[in-house]
């Protein structure tokens, strides 16, 4: 079991207790408006569980999300191998969370501490992001977590049809040379 704390949260493993907020989550449309369809209950519970394993079975995935002083359920944010078929390979980070926990920071604190894991405890020399062009939220994350970008590296995502969440942006952090030299 790996649990990442940071000042205000805390990134671990998913509970039962999970299950109606993270459901609840994916069937908003604003939180899923860059993401596609909503997602049943069921769907959701099954993501959770891949989730889970996937913790289980490689010590990253995408860790649930609390807020510490509270308690409160807000989300996920954690690590994942690119799917296959993407014009590119590697790990991306990734985040998402409630409507009511937009706006504090906390998607720019816990992928801070993902990326920190990343290329501390797994040895990554580069971590990717991945969004679409038209979400701009995101893209701001990934600027302020010291990410870049090429716009050579924008494409079309090959698993969605022809709309606005097809064409995306690519965003990579190479891993600080001197932080290997340490590892």
């Amino acid at each position: 079991m790996v649990e990442i704390n940071t000042e205000r949260l805390t990134l671990r493993d998913w509970r039962d207790s999970d299950l109606s907020p993270w459901a609840a989550m994916n069937a908003d449309p604003e939180v899923r408006e860059h993401l596609g369809p909503l997602l049943t209950s069921e769907q959701a519970a099954a993501s959770m569980r891949s989730f889970q394993e996937d913790l289980d079975r490689n010590g990253f995935s995408f860790w649930a999300v609390e807020v510490r002083d509270t308690g409160e359920f807000i989300g996920f944010t954690g690590l994942d191998v690119v799917d296959e078929g993407m014009p590119f390979t590697g790990v991306e980070v990734g985040w998402r969370l409630s409507r009511s926990a937009w706006g504090h920071g906390y998607a720019t604190e816990a992928a801070l501490a993902v990326l920190q894991y990343g290329f501390d405890k797994l040895g990554l020399t580069e971590i990717l992001a991945v969004t679409t062009r038209t979400n701009v939220r995101s893209q701001a994350v990934m600027r302020r977590i010291g990410m870049t970008t090429d716009p050579t590296e924008d494409f079309d995502d090959p698993e969605v049809d022809d709309g606005p969440l097809r064409r995306c942006v690519l965003y990579r952090k190479r891993a600080d040379p001197k932080r290997l030299r340490q590892t």
